[in-house]
């Protein structure tokens, strides 16, 4: 015996001299010598049987012997006649020494020098050898000679099916000694010769059913010529050069080694593929090995192929828990091709290539699930050409260009992916490709997360799309899309970015905390985004320009930092049935030629104006409701046009619509109401067509026009205001044409000094004019308007109080308070009475105690412009 197997056999006899002591002091044994059942619950009438590699008869309790093959019963041999000694009275004292009297320990010293076939037979003569023999200890320690695994034992249930189990787990009664069983069939490779096996090349183990090779090639050589069932070939420990593994046939090629067993087994080639699956190669297996291709100098070594594992067409292996790298500047760590290459790719680990890591191309197929593919030179996966695979649970990731690239009508179906911190997009759609992308996270890209171009299509739906240093979704040239259900948040720029002509499908997406827009559309694009919410965005939620176009309808936009949506150079978008609402600026804002149609959107309770319109944008505002705006519902200024029509605008802090600054739009058939401020405001030179309005219940003038502003007001209805129904003050003019004005609180048609409208065909009826009645009954103005209101009135001065220009009094303050005084007229216009307020310094005999400190506001507060321009 050699220095290594005796070495080997001591440490194995003291360990199992010490735990057979412990069971020896704790076994009992009946009156008549015979050893009780196990108390460990073993069934004692199970037998296994060991399958090799031609049809081997193992001898059964029963006498009846099995035929492994056929799994049949064979006909009994007719015994020979011959004296056994067992049954001569020495033999039977003998026989009963050993079966029965000789202590524990001794049977596993000695059973421990039995491999495992020898141990089998042993198991057939008595239930004390069967029990013994069934010890784990033993078959872990035959098992770990023969397979290396010593951390957990392998189990084949069925074809290219292997999985490794605990060595506790009740389903089996001993796990060691299922494996062996199940694995006992294979052939094996080996470097090195394995303890206890003195082996020469391509011959059986001594003491063992088992085939050695020192080859891959040659071992699978044999396994071919031999056209055995399910071939089985182990690869041992050690690193495997030069084998020429071109794989045509149904065989299953499988690492052998302790602790973790893919760093151990490593199959590495210079030139051509490391290992190649041909067609003929259906249902074969390759797992638990690192696969390395790592070629000379290319001027040196010339080399057509450029893989560690190719797949070709009618082929439909299985790889699993493989290492595969390639050193290759050119082609691929994995190469699928042709038509029905169709593997099964699971738990591999494709990292640091040097050029693209999984290469799917020319109509292959296939799944792969829960691989990691990471820092690639170019794609970690690329797929193109008609190729459709499936690809599941895959981490993605850190590759120092993009993570799945889709190109040349490309195809493929990926699932619950994590593609992450890619120095490109994490994925990419390019010239025809339509992959469907399902379930996945894509996130922190260092470029954008997905970047579909020049024509590509595919389905992202339920992604998240997150943290991106660009925009999460960017489509352009052509290409259209479809991006549903996912979640787009957290971008360092913006959500989904359309341009170039992009199109696409934004549908039942949410959009939130982009730094840039939730979405943005420009350069001619023409998408339909609807469904969406997109919200507490940075900066604003929609913004088209630069000729974008698009049709958004029935989307949710709130609480964006900017306009909700924005509108500008020439874009002409469709926006409706959205609900755009509690933003901190605008609503909608058109401005620099913004055009496009809003219709039927609700536009409510922002920070400034639900719509605003300027510098020449003129867009066709339709059947909205838009109230709630502390700031007014629309405005139209510095040259703003637009159609104005069939709107319902009520409830907001300030005017409902103000037109201002040379703006002229046309208002028809809108309903103004219930605003706590006026109807609609005109000043600054506004100008407009108001035809057929119903203004109505407002606190201020149903319309307001000041300050060299000359619109038309026809056959508009205005009434039931809280005060006047028409004013016009301050050098502006208008065109007043069949009008009805009113019911309203202070007057119908109010016309400060100086005022000339041009007047046909007006009926103005029924206004309760508070303003003279309260003159008349000698009353301070004050008492009907307060400080908020601006009834038209003659009003004064008071030279002696030294009043300013900006305080006013009411003639009844004039012949009460100041009787006497040297006073002077000033206009006949809107004012309060800033007597009757407690402003001046003399009280007035008319009102109580004074109730608030305010200069006159001779207009309605003036609206504020949205700051959007100056933040962007």
């Amino acid at each position: 015996m050699s220095t290594r197997s005796a070495r080997t056999t001591r440490l194995k006899s003291r360990n199992l001299r010490k735990r057979v002591q412990s069971k020896s002091s704790s076994s009992k044994h009946h009156g008549n010598g015979t050893e009780s059942p196990s108390s460990s619950g073993e069934d004692l009438n199970r037998r296994y049987y060991l399958r090799r590699p031609r049809s081997i008869s193992v001898e059964g309790g029963s006498g009846t012997s099995f035929d492994h093959e056929s799994a049949q019963p064979l006909r009994k041999k007719k015994r020979k006649t011959y004296s056994n000694p067992a049954l001569q009275p020495q033999g039977r004292v003998a026989a009963r020494y050993l079966q029965h009297e000789l202590p524990d320990e001794v049977m596993y010293y000695i059973f421990s020098y039995l491999k495992e076939l020898d141990l089998c037979n042993a198991a057939q003569v008595c239930q004390r050898f069967r029990a013994i023999s069934n010890d784990h200890e033993l078959w872990k320690i035959l098992y770990m000679e023969v397979f290396e695994y010593n951390e957990s034992p392998l189990m084949n249930p069925e074809p290219c099916v292997f999985e490794f189990v605990s060595p506790d787990d009740p389903t089996y009664d001993n796990p060691w000694k299922e494996s062996f069983k199940q694995l006992y069939r294979g052939v094996h490779v080996s470097k090195t010769s394995v303890p206890h096996c003195e082996m020469t090349k391509g011959r059986r183990l001594k003491g063992r059913n088992i085939m050695k090779f020192d080859t891959i090639e040659s071992a699978y050589n044999y396994v071919d010529k031999e056209e055995m069932d399910n071939p089985l070939i182990f690869i041992h420990s050690g690193v495997y050069h030069g084998d020429f593994l071109l794989i045509d046939s149904p065989v299953s090629l499988i690492g052998a080694a302790p602790g973790n067993v893919m760093d151990h087994v490593i199959i590495e080639k210079e030139t051509e593929s490391t290992i190649m699956f041909v067609e003929g190669a259906k249902r074969a297996y390759l797992g638990y090995v690192t696969l390395k291709f790592s070629p000379e100098n290319p001027s040196t070594v010339p080399h057509h192929r450029h893989y560690a594992l190719e797949i070709a067409e009618n082929t439909q292996p299985i790889i699993d828990h493989c290492k595969i790298k390639s050193l290759s500047v050119v082609g691929a760590a994995v190469c699928v091709s042709g038509q029905n290459a169709d593997p099964t790719i699971v738990n591999c680990i494709i990292r640091d290539c040097e050029n693209v890591g999984l290469y799917v191309t020319d109509k292959a197929e296939g799944v792969y699930k829960n691989n990691e593919i990471s820092g690639n030179a170019l794609a970690g996966i690329w797929v193109k050409n008609g190729a459709n695979p499936i690809m599941r649970s895959n981490h993605i990731h850190h590759g120092r260009d993009v993570g799945v690239f889709t190109f040349d009508n490309g195809l493929g179906y990926f699932d619950n992916c994590d593609i992450h911190d890619n120095r490109i997009a994490g994925f990419e759609v390019k010239a025809g490709a339509n992959p469907t992308v399902i379930h996945c996270e894509v996130h922190h890209g260092q470029t954008g997360g997905i970047y579909v171009h020049e024509n590509g299509r595919g389905q992202f739906i339920e992604n998240k799309i997150h943290s991106n240093n660009f925009a999460g979704v960017w489509i352009t040239s052509n290409s259209d899309p479809t991006i549903r259900k996912n979640e787009i948040y957290n971008g360092q720029q913006g959500g989904v970015y359309i341009f170039g002509d992009g199109r696409g499908l934004i549908e039942h997406n949410n959009i939130y905390g982009n730094a840039l827009a939730g979405i943005q559309i420009r350069t001619n694009s023409n998408p339909i985004v609807r469904h969406n919410k997109i919200h507490h965005g940075q900066h604003g939620g929609i913004y088209v320009h630069e000729k974008g176009k698009g049709l958004i309808e029935e989307n949710e936009v709130y609480s964006n930092t900017l306009a909700g949506v924005w509108i500008t150079t020439g874009s002409t978008p469709v926006l409706r049935k959205n609900r755009i609402h509690s933003g901190k600026q605008v609503g909608v804002y058109f401005y620099d030629n913004g055009h496009g149609v809003l219709e039927d959107n609700d536009i409510f309770n922002h920070l400034y104006s639900g719509v605003q319109i300027r510098t020449g944008s003129n867009p066709f505002i339709r059947k909205n409701k838009i109230w709630g705006g502390q700031n007014g519902g629309i405005l139209v200024y510095n040259g703003g046009l637009g159609m104005i029509e069939s709107n319902e605008i009520f409830d907001n802090a300030m005017a409902g619509i103000w037109i201002k600054t040379d703006s002229n739009p046309v208002l028809r058939h809108n309903k103004i109401h219930d605003g706590r401020d006026g109807g609609i405001c005109i000043f600054s030179s506004g100008k407009g067509l108001l035809e057929n309005n119903e203004i109505f219940r407002n606190a201020q003038a149903g319309v307001l026009i000041s300050t060299q502003s000359h619109p038309i007001l026809r056959r508009n209805r205005i009434f039931d205001g809280l005060a006047a129904g028409v004013e016009i003050t301050n050098n502006a003019c208008a065109t007043l044409e069949e009008n009805k004005i009113f019911n309203n609180k202070f007057g119908g048609l109010c016309l400060a000094t100086g005022v000339e409208p041009i007047m046909k065909d007006n009926i103005i009826f029924g206004n309760h004019n508070m303003v003279d009645r309260a003159v008349s009954s000698g009353q301070c103005l004050y008492k009907i308007s307060s400080y908020t209101s601006f009834p038209m009135h003659k009003f004064f001065r008071c030279r002696t109080c030294n009043t300013s220009e900006r305080n006013a009094i009411c003639v009844n303050c004039i012949n009460t308070c100041h009787a006497g005084h040297d006073v002077e007229f000033i206009r006949h216009d809107r004012f309060f009475c800033d007597c009757g307020a407690g402003t001046l310094s003399k009280h007035c005999q008319l009102q109580g105690e004074p109730t608030q400190d305010t200069d006159t506001l001779y207009d309605s507060a003036a609206p504020m412009e949205s700051h959007t321009l100056r933040v962007n």
